[in-house]
This record gives structure tokens, C-alpha cells and sequence, in this order.
């Protein structure tokens, strides 16, 4: 293998950081996110290429056979995955990136002199400190991400798990992670070391389990920031300059990505931080009694969408579980073609994590014009015929601006309520993810639409040929 002398590998780090940059900058954009990916694979290739050929790497052996497994998992991941499962294998890398923080931080503990941080049990205080860091947060990152893997997938409660008193062991919990890194700085024991990685672990199962299943977009976030830092404190423990700044890039893109969370749900920043949110309330539920609704066909959505003269489509994750993307563009196409304006209404949490559902249209080839987020379409509802909610829920529930017992209570919502008519594709009358009926439901202007969202589309479809 060819090494390559410092300077050039302190060059192509630079170039693979500001690959990762033109990255993260294409991302903005569904119009530029498949340069943004492309610009994410080059900086990749050049940092590992350029890792490995670093003349302190000693077993190729061990490297190419770790590439070659994890590439064939990961290969084989990316082809079986449902679109529908995207936010539940996110909070799975994340919990790999953890795990992996706290890896390279047992193994500086043990090894210092391989780091050229110290020897064992007498390490620099700065390289302690740095290595105690990225620990915890890999830590609080690996069981943080389980939990919301497991909410994700079903395997827990989405709902809220609070007791009395949380958010105080929270804290204190917090202090005494502080109290046992300023002891290992001192001590310098295994005991403090492993301590602070079973506090960690702790600490990052009680501030997931109290965040209900209508927080999933913002709990995903924040723990792709936490990632990112967890790399980056590592990196400092590896002197790794493309590691501190690759770790910097996740860990500031994703908090700034979930202060936009933040706002779009109407949810302390600081509190998503500490993970003091979401369990405030209790999802209630009202009774539906007797309460009338009116339900229709799919000849009868046809009949008034085509006759309308703007329609407004508001997807949500029932779309994502049918996979109805593709058929909901056919509906927008044939629309369009009958002189009716089709535009699509994104919400800012729709789906189970960020962007969730502009990925989902921009795969239909949805135009990217015909798609607006919450802030520039809201407007509009009181001047649109047609409000067509395909499997969304609690983005739409008017609970959210009504009731202050709700815990949805105070979020930004689609006001599909203001259109003329809004036809609503759902299952059945049950509540969304939060837990929360949805008053919409019962409303004059709305008419359900009880099936399976493909389904309805399909036959919506039909009736419009």
C-alpha cells in the first residue's frame, strides 16, 4: 500500500471537507439534492482512501474485511428498505455512530499509546476530557437512537412514558455525568470510566421514552446533531482534523435543522436539547358517541375535485405506509390536464422524520414547484375548492390551535379546515400518532373517505378516465 506524506493527506482532508460542505449545501434543495449526494459519496471515497493510507494504519487485512462486510449489509439494506421504514433506519445509524464513538474511546482508555495521548491510567487531561465527551454523547446517542428506533418500528409505546420527578433525575443524573469526567480527569480509574458510560446509557433512555410519537420528526434530528458531535469529540481523541469537522458539519446542520423542527411544532429548542419535551400531557382522546360525519366514494371525490378549480394535496405518512405516491401524481396529472391548479401542501413534521414526504414525491416525479411547505401555501386554503388529506392527521387537527389540553396544543397545522371542501382519506376514524382525535373529522365541509390510501387513489384514478 502507498503512503502518503502529511502534508498531501492534510490537503485532501481539506478537499474532502469541503466536499462534505457542497453536500450538505446541495441537500437544502430537493432540486439539488442529487448533487448534494454525489458531492457526500466524492468527500467520503477521498477521506477513507486518504485514512487508509496513512503510514499509521497497520492491518489492511482487518480494514478491507470490515469494508467489505459492512458494504455488503449496508448494500443489502439499501435494496430491501421500504420507503416507509426510512426514519426508523436513520435512528439505527445513529445508534451506530454511538456505538462506534464509544468503541474508539474504550480503545483510546486502554491503548493512549497508540493515540499518542499517554500511557494506560495516565493520560493528558485535555485528551481525557476530550475522550470523556465523545463518550457520553456516543452513549446517550447509541440508547437515545434505540429507543426511537423502537417507537419507529413499533417495538415500544409511541406514547409518552413520564413519571413523577423525570426531568429532576434528569438533571441530576446530567450533574453527576460532570461529576464523574472531573473524577476520572483526577483519578484516572476503569470504574469512573466505565460508570460514565452506564450513566450515559441511562441518560439517553429517559430522555427519548418521555417524548410522544408526534415529536418522532424532531427526536430524529436531534439525535443526528448528537451523532455528529459524538464524532466530533472522537476526532479530537484521534488528532483527526476531517473527523472534527465532518463531526462539527452533522452536529451543527442537524441542530439547526431541528431549531427548524422546533418552530415547526412550536417546542422549546432547549428543551428538544435536554429531551424535557413531549410528554407534558396526555392524549386524551374524545369520544366519538354519535357524532355524524360524511363519508363518500371515490366516484364522489372524482366528481368534485374535477370540478373544481384549485386543488390543494395534503400527504401525510398513510400515504408513505400505502406507497400511493406514484397513483396521487397520476390524480394531480389528470387534474392538471383539466385545467384544475394541483399543488401539494408539505408540513414541516409530516411523516416520521424531516422531509420524509418531499422524498416520497419527489420519487413519483412530483415537479418541485407543485410542492410547498406549510409557511407559503397556508394562505391559500380559504381561496381552494378542494383540500385533499391523504393520510394525514395530526399535521391538520385543528386541536392543535383549540384545545390547550392537547399535546399537540400550539402547533403550526395545514389549515385545510379553511377550504371549501375537504376530503379526507383515512382507514377509519382513529386517532394519528399522537394519540389525538382529530375534530376535522367532524366537520360540515369534510367528507371521509374510509380506505386504504393506494386503493383510493387507484379507483379516484378510474373514475376521473
Amino acid at each position: 500500500m502507498i503512503h502518503i506524506p502529511e502534508n498531501l493527506s492534510a490537503i485532501l482532508y481539506l478537499v474532502s471537507g469541503v466536499c462534505f460542505i457542497l453536500a450538505l449545501r446541495g441537500l437544502s434543495s430537493p432540486v439539488s439534492a442529487r448533487k448534494g449526494n454525489l458531492f457526500g459519496i466524492a468527500g467520503m471515497v477521498i477521506a477513507v482512501g486518504t485514512t487508509a493510507a496513512l503510514p499509521a494504519v497497520l492491518s489492511y487485512e482487518v480494514i478491507i474485511a470490515g469494508i467489505v462486510i459492512g458494504g455488503a449489509i449496508g448494500t443489502l439494506i439499501a435494496r430491501k428498505i421500504e420507503m416507509t421504514a426510512l426514519p426508523q433506519l436513520v435512528a439505527a445509524f445513529h445508534s451506530l455512530v454511538g456505538l462506534a464513538a464509544c468503541f474508539v474511546a474504550a480503545a483510546a482508555f486502554y491503548r493512549p499509546e497508540a493515540y499518542g495521548i499517554g500511557r494506560f491510567l495516565d493520560i493528558g487531561t485535555a485528551s481525557l476530557i476530550e475522550m470523556s465527551v465523545g463518550l457520553a454523547i456516543g452513549a446517550v446517542t447509541f440508547t437515545g437512537s434505540i429507543i426511537a428506533f423502537g417507537k419507529l418500528q413499533g417495538l415500544i409505546s409511541g406514547a409518552p412514558l413520564v413519571f413523577p420527578g423525570q426531568h429532576f433525575l434528569n438533571a441530576i443524573l446530567g450533574i453527576g455525568l460532570v461529576a464523574l469526567v472531573v473524577l476520572l480527569v483526577q483519578v484516572q480509574s476503569e470504574a469512573t470510566f466505565w460508570s460514565i458510560l452506564a450513566l450515559s446509557l441511562l441518560i439517553g433512555v429517559l430522555i427519548i421514552v418521555p417524548i410522544g410519537g408526534a415529536d418522532m420528526p424532531v427526536v430524529i434530528s436531534m439525535l443526528n446533531s448528537y451523532s455528529g458531535w459524538a464524532a466530533c469529540g472522537i476526532g479530537f481523541t484521534l488528532s483527526n482534523s476531517l473527523l472534527i469537522i465532518t463531526g462539527a458539519l452533522v452536529g451543527s446542520s442537524g441542530a439547526i435543522l431541528s431549531y427548524i423542527m422546533c418552530k415547526g411544532m412550536n417546542r422549546s429548542f432547549f428543551s428538544v436539547i435536554l429531551g424535557g419535551f413531549g410528554g407534558e400531557s396526555e392524549a386524551a382522546g374524545a369520544s366519538h358517541g354519535d357524532r355524524a360525519i360524511k363519508s363518500g366514494s371515490a366516484e364522489d371525490a372524482a366528481f368534485i375535485m374535477e370540478n373544481a378549480s384549485s386543488v390543494i394535496i395534503v400527504p401525510g405518512y398513510g400515504m408513505a405506509v400505502a406507497q400511493a405516491q406514484h397513483t396521487l401524481r397520476e390524480i394531480g396529472d389528470i387534474l392538471r390536464q383539466r385545467g384544475v391548479r394541483v399543488r401539494y401542501a408539505i408540513h414541516p413534521v409530516a411523516g416520521r422524520m424531516p422531509g420524509h414526504m418531499n422524498v416520497l414525491l419527489a420519487e413519483a416525479n412530483v415537479p418541485y414547484d407543485h410542492v410547498l411547505e406549510l409557511e407559503e401555501i397556508n394562505r391559500d386554503f380559504p381561496q381552494t375548492d378542494v383540500a385533499f388529506v391523504i393520510g394525514a392527521n395530526d399535521v391538520t387537527n385543528p386541536a392543535a390551535k383549540t384545545d390547550p389540553t392537547s399535546p399537540i396544543y400550539g402547533m403550526p397545522i395545514l389549515d385545510v379546515e379553511n377550504a371549501r371542501t375537504v376530503l379526507f382519506v383515512k382507514r377509519s376514524l382513529a386517532s394519528g400518532y399522537a394519540g389525538v382525535d382529530n375534530e376535522l373529522f367532524f366537520r360540515d365541509n369534510t367528507m371521509m373517505l374510509f380506505a386504504d390510501a393506494k386503493k383510493m387513489c387507484e379507483e379516484i384514478v378510474i373514475s376521473l378516465s
